[in-house]
């Protein structure tokens, strides 16, 4: 089950109190102070973790509390520091403050902390105290209290390409016969529910480095998506983690509707739900050429898309396994190179 968004509250342990004591030992008259400090609380700390893929743990579980320190001792016995309370969180968590809605963090580094709610300070028993001119104090502090605070939490996939396009349009094919992802295939709308990340291997570049490129795969996206139409309004928000975007259109939709528009339409939606996001690189794709005769066929559909659009146009198969390895490299070349062009203002 995938969840994108949660709401939690956190509360970081008080710190112990400070401890009144006094030596009491046979032989040793008037001894003096020895009441020692609290212990910290723990603090509650958000770990950005790959291996957590959905925010579904929060789902079940709102309160995240760490523990008190312990207080201070007699015979200088320093109160024990509560453990911290680490939450792991997946890579690309959005951490928002739910009340007033300020960004705290952005978990967008994988490892990355962030201190939610830090622990309490132990408060200091009178031994902290004595001095020359005060010799038998009976001063304590009590321990600070811990902070309390509820946290939205919102995930936004990172990825460096993201597959757009709307429904049927072959975007969960492909990632499947690129990756090891095993997204829903089926012919009708919306199959894709929730995003599906995958990971392309190209092989190794030159000097022995792996080459990988890691897709999403997004539900499909339709007309006034941005205004909340659709799956689109909830799902757009991780298309702009990605670094690149691959439209992929049918050469035929089921529908009727022309290919052409319904970039278009796409292009519109994108641009409504933020101009960064539109921003972003794209390269267009048309997909299912298997179901448009041979390679004449899809050398003229080629050219009519990309006389239609005024822009560089791939066609690929992923039943026949056509044109993938192409895409990908293209793929991976404007990842390297060419992001700050977008690829709309190409020349064909």
């Amino acid at each position: 089950m995938f969840i994108d968004s949660a709401e939690i509250e956190v509360r970081s342990g008080a710190g112990g109190d400070g401890a009144v004591s006094f030596l009491r030992m046979k032989y040793v008259p008037k001894g003096g102070p020895n009441g020692g400090n609290g212990g910290d609380g723990g603090s509650v700390i958000l770990e950005a973790d790959a291996d957590v893929e959905t925010l579904l743990d929060f789902s079940g579980r709102r309160h995240w509390y760490a523990k008190n320190g312990e207080p201070g001792g007699g015979k200088q016995q320093y109160g024990a520091m509560a453990d911290d309370l680490i939450v792991r969180v997946p890579h690309g968590t959005l951490v928002y403050h739910a009340e007033t809605g300020e960004l705290l963090a952005d978990m967008d580094q994988e490892g990355m902390c962030f201190v939610a709610a830090p622990g309490g300070r132990g408060g200091f028993g009178n031994e902290h105290f004595k001095s020359a001119t005060n010799q038998a104090p009976r001063e304590f502090t009590p321990g600070d209290p811990g902070a309390e605070l509820v946290l939205r939490l919102e995930l936004k996939l990172i990825a460096d390409v993201g597959l757009v396009g709307k429904p049927n349009a072959g975007k969960s094919t492909f990632l499947s016969a690129v990756s090891a992802a095993r997204p829903k295939i089926a012919d009708y709308p919306f199959t894709t529910l929730v995003p599906q990340p995958g990971i392309a291997e190209l092989g190794a570049a030159a000097n022995g480095t792996p080459r990988r490129i890691v897709i999403a795969d997004l539900p499909g996206l339709i007309e006034h998506a941005s205004d909340g139409a659709g799956l689109g309004l909830r799902f757009l928000r991780h298309v702009e983690r990605t670094r690149l975007l691959i439209h992929m259109l049918e050469p035929e939709a089921a529908d009727g509707s022309d290919a052409a528009e319904n970039y278009r339409v796409i292009r519109a939606e994108l641009e409504a739900y933020s101009p960064e996001l539109a921003a972003k690189p794209e390269i267009i794709a048309i997909s299912k050429m298997d179901l448009m005769g041979g390679p004449e066929d899809h050398a003229v559909a080629q050219q009519m898309m990309e006389e239609q659009l005024g822009r560089p146009v791939f066609v690929f198969s992923s039943a026949s396994r056509t044109g993938l390895r192409e895409l990908l490299e293209a793929a991976w070349e404007r990842l390297q190179g060419n992001l700050e062009r977008p690829a709309w203002r190409d020349e064909a």
